[in-house]
């Protein structure tokens, strides 16, 4: 993940080559086009012409889906976005192991087997899985416990090998990945499909061909419920499909072989129900999510080639807080990094997340009037200490963002003269931003779309955004400051409209298209970004910020209210509540309690394959835990929901062994004002004498004072 440091000063910020912050994308309307064998796929809510991508047939049997209803994707014409903006390539990325016309699959949880020399280990929970030079590996990570971190790499424990010579990926879309086999003609030996949340991964063969299956300290053997079973020393596996004879399984054109998993002391029921479902193999994922007043609801349908019913896993949030009725998950569970993974029986998965609406101003009624007049004299000295804004594309987005929210923050207190001059230099400088032939004329502050990486990239890029890392980040805070501003000024919507459009969909496209790829970084099964563009890492993609992430979704939905766009709106908040809810779940507020040995309340870095008490750029817990506050807007008022206030005070008192005089100190000081009336009252009296250090620049000492007074006047009702 590329991290920023998001200090005080530029000054304070590492090379970008040694923080990558790796990002999240989300698609309106979810519809996750499904991949598989090479054809093309009807997502449900797609036009005839939408999917560009190939992507796997397959169905799944027809079943009535709890809570809010399906929502209509935005209605984009990716074709006049791209094209409002020069085009020009400029990304640094090669897509090495990827067939002809796929769209570059960036900031996936599986990105790495496309990108870079060598393939890498991606984690699909609950398996891992690795390309080979021949064919691949697969395993069932075991987390191993340390102080600061929590870690299961992919440790083979199943290795096919189908005589490849090369492998390429076919297809691709948020859920799923479908890898080609090749053989030294470049012929296609068959299809490897797998996805996450489901315990399988089959092979289909596109010729005659004798797969070879071995396995660490055993061998498959038959068993009475139609499968082969072996034993590899810390886990058990299954295999169903072809004609085997010792270690050889030999498969006719079109047939297939699924290998996976059984969970620890598999029960008769669990056996016989993957090996069913082990005959029908999935064949890709569809993506549908609605939004309600309560909750909004993701639901994923593993495909398969027959239509029969399969299996999946279910993560710590999909259990989390108000879910629907789910049957036949009684079959035990998988260890895994972020806990145990509940194996159901079927097809559908859906899950909820509190609803969390676009938020672009706090709730100040109830403050007092000493408070009031602190905050209005914070502000007038933050506008006076504003200083000029930063070309690149995060420091850039950071600094429109904290100017924006100062400016609405002076007209909610009712001063708005005081902060006239910078809503106007702020205006005038967001219209720069958003020129779109602005690359024609500089080299800064301006959009280009590059056609090979199918992404609008910002030049003077930073921590990597021409690698496609952290575009969510950057955008999600240009974004929220369009919206800001344009509330109410339909004239500066229209004006910002075509790059702020196209930078929406460059991170949250709802469908697929030849120009942009559908939820570039969001993972609806994760229920979060991630952050990296290439994933160039044996632990899989990750991402830090997650506070960011959120703001992303945040912003854009500012952005989609004040453009008047709702399908928009209702996207963002779908994703918006559920990287809310996995943000506390993972990051800021998480059950640790089986991870024996590691000894910290949170963690900030959360990886396909392990888990670190630790930033990409800094040692000090005041960052470890600051980074997953920035910036401490109004949306961060759901850091505490159905949170313990005690799990806020412990983590703050971690940050925080030197008092608040340090990195992100208004942030943690924000942070524990969420704990309650008299932890507000306070981080109130600290905040009045913090030091100018302890403030982000992507903030401000009036923001922080009106957030903690907002938590104190709300924590008093």
């Amino acid at each position: 993940m590329t991290a920023r440091v998001t200090g005080p000063t530029a000054a304070v910020r590492p090379p970008p080559t040694t923080r990558r912050r790796w990002f999240v994308v989300t698609g309106a309307a979810a519809l996750v086009l499904v991949l598989g064998l090479a054809v093309v796929l009807w997502a449900p809510w797609s036009a005839d012409d939408a999917a560009s991508q190939d992507t796997g047939a397959g169905s799944a049997p027809a079943a009535d889906v709890s809570g809010p209803q399906d929502a209509t994707p935005p209605e984009v014409d990716p074709v006049a976005l791209v094209g409002a903006v020069p085009a020009e390539q400029v990304a640094k990325i090669d897509p090495v192991r990827l067939a002809p016309g796929v769209v570059p699959p960036t900031n996936r949880w599986y990105s790495g087997l496309v990108f870079g020399d060598e393939p890498q280990p991606v984690f699909a929970e609950p398996l891992s899985f690795a390309l080979t030079d021949s064919g691949f590996t697969l395993g069932l990570p075991t987390a191993t416990v340390s102080a600061k971190a929590i870690v299961a790499p992919h440790v083979p424990a199943v290795t096919v090998d189908a005589g490849a010579a090369s492998a390429q990926v076919s297809a691709a879309d948020p859920v799923s990945v479908t890898v080609d086999l090749l053989d030294a003609s470049g012929a296609v030996l068959g299809h490897v499909v797998l996805a996450e949340g489901s315990p399988f991964v089959s092979f289909t063969a596109a010729q005659d061909v004798t797969l070879a299956s071995a396995v660490t300290g055993g061998s498959f053997a038959a068993s009475s419920d139609g499968a082969s079973l072996a034993d590899a020393g810390t886990s058990q596996w299954g295999l169903v499909g072809g004609t085997s004879d010792g270690g050889s399984t030999t498969l006719g054109a079109g047939e297939s072989a699924s290998w996976y998993a059984l969970p620890p002391k598999a029960s008769a029921a669990a056996k016989e129900a993957l090996a069913t479902a082990a005959a029908d193999p999935v064949t890709g994922v569809d993506v549908t999510y609605g939004v309600g007043d309560d909750v909004a609801r993701t639901t994923l349908t593993y495909r398969t080639a027959g239509g029969s019913p399969t299996a999946y896993v279910t993560m710590p949030h999909h259990r989390a807080g108000e879910q629907p009725d789910r049957e036949d998950c009684e079959l035990g569970s998988y260890p895994s990094v972020y806990g145990d993974l509940e194996l159901c029986a079927g097809s559908h998965l859906s899950s909820y997340a509190p609803t969390l609406p676009p938020a672009g101003a706090l709730d100040l009624g109830g403050i007092s009037q000493e408070q009031r007049s602190a905050i209005v004299a914070a502000l007038e000295a933050d506008v006076a200490a504003t200083p000029a804004f930063p070309s690149d594309t995060y420091f850039g987005g950071k600094s429109l963002h904290r100017a924006a929210s100062l400016v609405v923050l002076g007209e909610q207190l009712g001063v708005p003269d005081a902060v006239a001059d910078l809503r106007a230099t702020t205006v005038d400088a967001l219209v720069e931003w958003t020129e779109p032939d602005g690359c024609t004329q500089r080299d800064a502050r301006c959009f280009v779309y590059d056609e090979t990486a199918r992404s609008a990239i910002g030049l003077t890029p930073s921590f990597g955004s021409d690698e496609l890392n952290d575009h969510h980040f950057h955008y999600g805070y240009l974004l929220a400051a369009a919206g800001l501003l344009a509330t109410d000024d339909p004239a500066l919507a229209e004006q910002l409209a075509p790059v702020m459009n196209l930078l929406g969909q460059d991170i949250a496209a709802a469908e697929p298209s030849s120009e942009l790829p559908q939820l570039r970084s969001f993972d609806p099964y994760t229920g979060h970004s991630w952050a990296s563009g290439t994933s160039p890492f044996a632990d899989g993609n990750n991402q830090e910020s997650s506070s960011e992430a959120v703001t992303a979704w945040n912003g854009l939905g500012l952005w989609a209210q004040a453009s008047d766009q709702p399908e928009l709106v209702t996207q963002a908040t779908w994703l918006a509540s559920t990287e809310a809810l996995t943000a506390r779940t993972y990051w800021t507020a998480p059950d640790l309690e089986q991870f024996d040995g590691f000894e910290h309340t949170m963690v900030s870095l959360n990886w396909g394959g392990k888990r670190d008490y630790a930033t990409w750029f800094s040692p000090e817990p005041s960052a470890i835990l600051g980074i997953q506050l920035i910036p401490m807007g109004p949306v961060q008022v759901s850091l505490a929901q159905d949170v313990d206030p005690a799990q806020i005070v412990a983590s703050v008192e971690e940050a925080t062994p030197g008092g608040y005089g340090v990195q992100f100190g208004g942030y943690l000081l924000a942070y524990r004002a969420l704990a309650g009336a008299d932890d507000a009252a306070a981080a109130w009296q600290e905040a009045t004498s913090l030091p100018d250090v302890a403030i982000d620049d992507g903030s401000s000492r009036a923001s922080m004072l009106a957030f903690i007074a907002a938590a104190q006047a709300n924590a008093d009702d």
